[in-house]
C-alpha cells in the first residue's frame, strides 16, 4: 500500500505541473498582454489554441502507442512537456510563444492519459476511483496553490520565472517516472488504428463524451476571463484577486474529491444535481453582476461543480473499453481530458466573442446555455442505459 501511495503522489504531481502550465495563462493574461503588446481578448486565444491542439493531437498520438511500455511513452512526452515550458520561458515574440504552447499542449494530452491509465491499473479495485480522482486533483491543486502563487510572481517579479520552475520540476519527475512506475504495463489487445477507433461507434461513449465538452465550455466561458472580470467588472484589487484565485482553486479541489466519492454511487443522478447547481450559479452571475460579493459567491459555487464529472465519467469510459474494446484502453483513458479540452476551446472562444461583442457581464448567461446542454445529454444517456 505504501508503494501505491508513493506512485499516487507521483502521478498527482505530474497532473499538477500539467495543470499549472495550462491554467497559469488565466492568471497572467494581463501580464502576457503587456509583455507582447497584444489585447486581452486576443491573448485569451492562447487558452483556445492550447485546448484545440490538446484535443486534436491526443487521440492521434494515443492511437499510435500500440504495445510500447507505457512508462517509456510517458518519459518521452514529459520530456517534450519540459522543453515546451522552457521555450515559453525564453519566448521573445508572440510567434515563439504560440509554438511553445503548441508543443506543451501536444505533450500534455498523452502524458495525462497514460498517468490515468497507470492510476487505474496499479490501484486495487476498491481504491481505483480514489486514485483516479487524486490524479485529477493534481489539476485542482495547481489551481489552489500554483495559479495564485504564479499570479503573484507574475505581478511582482516576472511571469517567465513560473515556466522556468515548471521546466526544472518536470526534469526531476522524469527521473521518478523511470524509477517508481512499473515497466511492464502495456496496452492490451491486438487491434490496429481502425480497431481502436471502433470504440467511437458505441452510442453510450458518443453520448458520454459530450458531457465534459458542455461542462467545461460552461466553466471556461467564465474562467478564461476571470481575472479581467474581477478587475474591470467587479473592481477587486490585485492583492485580493490572489486570494480569490486561491479560494477558487480550493473549491475546484473539493469538486474533485466529490467526484471520487460519487463515482460508484448513482453517479448520473448526483452529477445531474451538480450541473443544476452550475446552471443556477452561472445565471446568478449574469443577473446580479452589479453586486460583486454575491457574484463572487456564485463564482465559487460554480467552481465547486467544475470537476464533479471527472472520475465517474472517466471510469465509465474505461469500464466500457475494458469489457468491449480492450485494444482502446489508452484511447479511452484520454477521453475525459480530450473532450474537456474541446469544451475549454469552445468556452474560451465563445467567452472571447461574448466579451468583445457584449461585455464581461454577459459571460454567465452564455455559460449557462452549455450547462443546460450537459444536463440534457446526461438525461439522454441515463435513458439509453436504462433501455
Amino acid at each position: 500500500m505504501k508503494e501505491i501511495n508513493i506512485q499516487c503522489i507521483l502521478l498527482t504531481s505530474l497532473a499538477f505541473l500539467m495543470g499549472l502550465s495550462q491554467f497559469i495563462v488565466v492568471g497572467i493574461l494581463n501580464n502576457l498582454s503587456d509583455s507582447f503588446h497584444i489585447s486581452i481578448s486576443y491573448m485569451g486565444g492562447l487558452v483556445t489554441l492550447f485546448a484545440l491542439v490538446y484535443a486534436i493531437t491526443t487521440p492521434i498520438i494515443n492511437l499510435s502507442v500500440g504495445h510500447t511500455p507505457l512508462y517509456r511513452v510517458l518519459i518521452i512526452f514529459f520530456m517534450m512537456f519540459a522543453i515546451g515550458n522552457l521555450l515559453t520561458a525564453i519566448a521573445n515574440d508572440f510567434a515563439m510563444l504560440i509554438v511553445s504552447r503548441i508543443l506543451t499542449a501536444l505533450a500534455s494530452g498523452p502524458s495525462i492519459s497514460i498517468a490515468i491509465t497507470f492510476a487505474a491499473a496499479i490501484a486495487p479495485i476498491e481504491k481505483r476511483s480514489w486514485m483516479v480522482s487524486w490524479v485529477f486533483s493534481g489539476f485542482s491543486i495547481a489551481s489552489v496553490f500554483g495559479v495564485p502563487l504564479g499570479t503573484w510572481i507574475s505581478d511582482n517579479l516576472n511571469w517567465r520565472f513560473i515556466f522556468w520552475a515548471i521546466f526544472s520540476l518536470s526534469l526531476i519527475l522524469v527521473f521518478f517516472i523511470n524509477h517508481l512506475l512499473p515497466h511492464n504495463l502495456k496496452q492490451s489487445g491486438n487491434g490496429g488504428l481502425i480497431q481502436q477507433l471502433t470504440i467511437l461507434s458505441n452510442k453510450h461513449i458518443l453520448l458520454g463524451i459530450t458531457i465534459p465538452v458542455f461542462n467545461f465550455a460552461a466553466i471556461y466561458t467564465i474562467y478564461t476571463y476571470l481575472k479581467p472580470l474581477l478587475i474591470y467588472k467587479f473592481s477587486f484589487s490585485h492583492n485580493l484577486i490572489i486570494f480569490i484565485l486561491f479560494f477558487y482553486g480550493f473549491c475546484g479541489l473539493i469538486s474533485n474529491q466529490i467526484s471520487g466519492r460519487i463515482a460508484n454511487v448513482d453517479w448520473m443522478k448526483n452529477l445531474q444535481k451538480f450541473l443544476l447547481i452550475q446552471i443556477i450559479s452561472l445565471i446568478t452571475i449574469f443577473l446580479i453582476g452589479n453586486f460583486k460579493w454575491l457574484s463572487l459567491i456564485a463564482i465559487f459555487t460554480m467552481a465547486l461543480t467544475m470537476s464533479v464529472q471527472n472520475s465517474p465519467i472517466q471510469l465509465y469510459y474505461m469500464q466500457i473499453a475494458k469489457i468491449h474494446y480492450p485494444q482502446s484502453l489508452v484511447l479511452a483513458s484520454s477521453f475525459n481530458s480530450i473532450f474537456s479540452n474541446v469544451g475549454v476551446a469552445i468556452g474560451s472562444a465563445i467567452g472571447g466573442y461574448t466579451v468583445s461583442s457584449f461585455g464581461l457581464g454577459y459571460l454567465g448567461l452564455t455559460g449557462s446555455i452549455f450547462s443546460l446542454l450537459a444536463i440534457y445529454v446526461l438525461i439522454l444517456l441515463n435513458r439509453e442505459i436504462a433501455n
